[in-house]
């Protein structure tokens, strides 16, 4: 099931700097935790779709990625 504008917007607005931040890291992290949660339940419900399980953890990665940069940038 994919994401409303609205459920996007709110998830933008919980985790940006300024007013006009809709790119930055933190951003990008709190929307991929939210594809990943989604992908997690759908995964509970059917486990053999391993199509879906690749791009559960090609997310993970991206993620971790950009965990890894805020941690590195942060002041």
């Amino acid at each position: 099931m994919m994401i409303t504008k609205e459920q996007k917007q709110a998830i933008i607005k919980g985790a940006a700097i300024s007013e006009h931040d809709t790119g930055s890291s933190r951003v990008q992290v709190a929307l991929l935790d939210n594809r990943i949660t989604r992908l997690s339940e759908h995964l509970k419900a059917f486990p053999k779709d391993k199509h879906s399980h690749l791009g559960l953890v090609k997310l993970l990665s991206r993620r971790r990625a950009f965990v890894k940069y805020l941690a590195r940038t942060a002041r």
